[in-house]
């Protein structure tokens, strides 16, 4: 059994998330089961005031959820360390990958104590994971497979392609929502940060509930927007690929070829 925690002790659980996004979703989650224990949680990601997260860290808490950029600043400046962990996750380790956090990654594993117990997560299964996989788990680790081995388009998904002129594209956009709104959320992708600000303009003008989030928008924004849309106040959301995955929407629509 753990001892409990002291003030200034590190976490017990670490989950590693490459979004700020992904990270405010676990910490959801983990309220959701934590709220009838006394086992405390917080969340460490960038674009917000450090002083919170800080006092959670230095308080001490069982379960820390970051993102890996947050996290190293938090442990150069000695506002807690890794010695107490004995359970790490690393969710959506590829798309951590692909955002160029693996020597964080890599880093932030090498103070977490060996006989630790190591959960990875990872939609995809590139070469770069299945080292990353190799060099942090323990020997002969378990490996759990969903669906096939190799990436295959599901056969139940329909895909839509229409080629239109650029100066089209709105008035298409348009008819294909009046058509398709029936209540329910739409996610529309686009290219660019300024092409999403753009479009919404122009489909708020056209009088559609439709809000942009992208990687420039301040964090507060960025979490008024997500509320807005999950909350269906606001069921149009334009955004980059900041928006991905977490999110589950039916008919997802791309305004520029992805």
């Amino acid at each position: 059994a753990q001892p409990f925690l002291q003030r200034g002790d590190g976490p017990i659980v670490l989950v590693l998330a490459p979004t700020r996004e992904l990270a405010v979703q676990i910490q959801e989650e983990s309220n959701r089961f934590g709220k009838s224990s006394q086992i405390k949680n917080t969340c460490c990601y960038g674009g917000v005031p450090r002083a919170p997260q800080q006092k959670d860290l230095r308080d001490g808490v069982e379960i820390v959820i970051a993102t890996p950029g947050r996290l190293i600043d938090f442990l150069g400046s000695g506002d807690t360390n890794l010695k107490r962990v004995t359970y790490l996750v690393l969710d959506e380790a590829d798309r951590m990958l692909d955002m160029g956090f693996e020597p964080q990654v890599r880093k932030i594993c090498s103070q977490v104590r060996p006989d630790r117990q190591t959960l990875m997560w990872s939609a995809t299964w590139p070469k770069d994971v299945q080292k990353l996989a190799r060099d942090i788990c323990r020997e002969d680790p378990v490996h759990i497979n969903v669906g096939a081995n190799e990436l295959r388009t599901a056969h139940t998904i329909r895909q839509f392609v229409e080629v239109v002129q650029e100066s089209d594209k709105r008035s298409r956009l348009r008819r294909l929502l009046e058509k398709v709104m029936d209540g329910s959320k739409i996610l529309i992708f686009c290219e660019t940060k300024r092409g999403g600000d753009e479009l919404t303009r122009e489909m708020r003008t056209d009088g559609f509930p439709a809000l942009c989030i992208h990687g420039e928008k301040k964090q507060e924004e960025r979490d008024w927007v997500m509320k807005e849309f999950k909350e269906g106040k606001n069921p149009i959301l334009v955004a980059t690929d900041l928006a991905s995955r977490g999110l589950d929407v039916k008919d997802p629509l791309h305004s520029d070829l992805p």
